[in-house]
Order: C-alpha cells, then sequence, then structure tokens
C-alpha cells in the first residue's frame, strides 16, 4: 500500500479486470461515486450501463459510496458492544434514492439517458430526507425506496450552496426519522457505522470501523464537467464505503447519525469521508421547521 498525506497527490491506480461501477449513471443498476485526485467520492447520474462516475481530488487520495439489500455487516467495531440492535433500528430510517437525467458525454453533442443510485437519512416522520447534493444534483426525476419497500416519488427542497448536502421530499407519514447526533463531539478511534447502498444493488448494507481522523479536507473534480469543489472539514472512517453509499449515514455506537458518507479512496484501503452531520443544521432545521 502506499503511504501518502493528504497534500501529496498519488498516480492514478489502473482499473481492475472486473468492471467497477461509478456515479452519474446506471445501466441497471448505476450508482453514485467520486474520484479524488487520486480520490473517488460517490456521486450524481451518468450513462445508462455503467454506474455513474465523478472525479475528486484530495491531496491523493480516492473515494467512493456503498449500498446493499438485506442488511449485511462487515468489518470490525472498537465499541464491544453488539451493535445488532442500533442497526436494527438505523436502518429502518435509510433510504434508497434513484435520479434518472440526462448527460452528454465525451464529444457526443446528443443526451443519453442516465440514472444514478444513492442512498439519504429520513429527517422526519412526514418524508423530509438528507442527502449529497451529487445524488440529486442534474436529474429529472427522483425516486426513493424505504426500508420496507415502498416507493415514492420525491421532489428537492433545497440544495446546499455550500457543501455536498441536499434536502429532499417524499409524500408520505408515519416514517421512522433518524437520530442526529453531535459532530463535535467526536474523537478519533470511536466507533463508526455506515449504512446505504453498495453498487445500487445491496441495499441496507451495514459496514463497521473507527473514526480515523476528522478536519479533511479534500479537492472533488467532476469527471464531466471538470468543475473544481472543495470539500472541508471532513469525517475520516475505515468503515467500507462504496458506490451508491452516498448521501447515507455515518453513525456512533448509539445509533446517531455522526455524518453523511460522501467519498472513499480508491487506491488505498480503509478511506473514506463523511461531511459532519452539524454541516447540515441549516437543512435539518428547514426540514422540522416545515414539517406537518
Amino acid at each position: 500500500m502506499n503511504n501518502w498525506s493528504d497534500t501529496t497527490p498519488i498516480p492514478e491506480v489502473a482499473d481492475s479486470a472486473t468492471p467497477r461501477p461509478t456515479p452519474h449513471t446506471k445501466g441497471p443498476t448505476g450508482t453514485f461515486r467520486r474520484t479524488l485526485l487520486a480520490c473517488v467520492l460517490a456521486a450524481g447520474l451518468a450513462s445508462t450501463s455503467t454506474a455513474a462516475v465523478v472525479t475528486m481530488a484530495t491531496g491523493g487520495q480516492h473515494v467512493t459510496p456503498a449500498a446493499t439489500p438485506n442488511a449485511i455487516v462487515t468489518g470490525t467495531s472498537s465499541d464491544p458492544a453488539d451493535l445488532t440492535d442500533v442497526v436494527a433500528l438505523a436502518r429502518q430510517s435509510v433510504v434508497t434514492i434513484t435520479a434518472d437525467g440526462l448527460s452528454t458525454r465525451g464529444m457526443s453533442p446528443f443526451a443519453v439517458p442516465t440514472t444514478g443510485v444513492g442512498s439519504g437519512i429520513i429527517l422526519t416522520a412526514d418524508g423530509y430526507i438528507l442527502t449529497n447534493r451529487h445524488v440529486v444534483e442534474g436529474s429529472s426525476s427522483l425516486s426513493v425506496e424505504l426500508f420496507d419497500g415502498r416507493q415514492f416519488p420525491a421532489t428537492i427542497v433545497k440544495v446546499a450552496t455550500d457543501n455536498d448536502l441536499a434536502l429532499v421530499k417524499i409524500d408520505a407519514t408515519g416514517l421512522a426519522a433518524a437520530k442526529i447526533g453531535d459532530s463535535s463531539k467526536i474523537q478519533v478511534g470511536q466507533t463508526a457505522v455506515a449504512i446505504g447502498s453498495p453498487l445500487g444493488t445491496y441495499t441496507e448494507t451495514v459496514t463497521t470501523g473507527i473514526i480515523s481522523a476528522t478536519g479533511r479536507d479534500i479537492t472533488v473534480t467532476d469527471e464531466q464537467t471538470g468543475r473544481p469543489t472543495q470539500l472541508h472539514d471532513l469525517l475520516q472512517t475505515d468503515a467500507a464505503i462504496n458506490p451508491g453509499n452516498s448521501g447515507g449515514p455515518l453513525l456512533d455506537a448509539s445509533g446517531a447519525v455522526v455524518g453523511i458518507n460522501t467519498a472513499v479512496s480508491d487506491s488505498a484501503e480503509g478511506l473514506g469521508f463523511a461531511i459532519p452531520i452539524n454541516a447540515a443544521s441549516a437543512l435539518i432545521a428547514l426540514a422540522n421547521s416545515s414539517a406537518g
């Protein structure tokens, strides 16, 4: 494994023989993903038979999101407590988001239908959901699948301009709202649990690890537009995050949401990033004040 720091870029790594889905696209099933200058982040829409890919640059890391259908738990936890009950409750507030749209790729002047799959967390019982901006940005239609399999069309309520977050809404009631934590109290070494839909297929996948670091800064480059985006003060975790995890929660050992998964290294193992939940305070306040 290569050793590198946040300020030392690492070279691009050639794709393996097995093709890997990328964000901003969806074949039968697309997933959201971005790459750092050497990083990949769960991201937006892309072409029809491949997962949406977005590139992101962070002083040398590759990041991507994840997801799963039958709550599969992998990894190890730094907390000796059994997380079974915590996960069983928390995953009821995690949703899978499918975004459809049009995209022009390369030199082609023609727009191609695209689909991407990401994750989100339920904020209120009447359907306000928090996710990544890159999961919904540029979409022409959105649909949300709940833990129990029900599906609803969704609309974008607000897209953050200062970070990779967005608020969407579905017309539903009686939903299980997520428990929101306080990311300012996070300490390196504490338990971290990620839930999402890796590869857009394995919904409600659960992975565990620890908080590896706080205050990380990365630069993300959108593969389709080439525009760089700065992401600041991120949480770093070794909990497995894969394409499709974008917008899903990073939880503490009590099941409280402390971050929104947004990127994972493609060139190193156990290198994932999440936006601290406190950075979403304005969107959470909007959801709570608008709730019926």
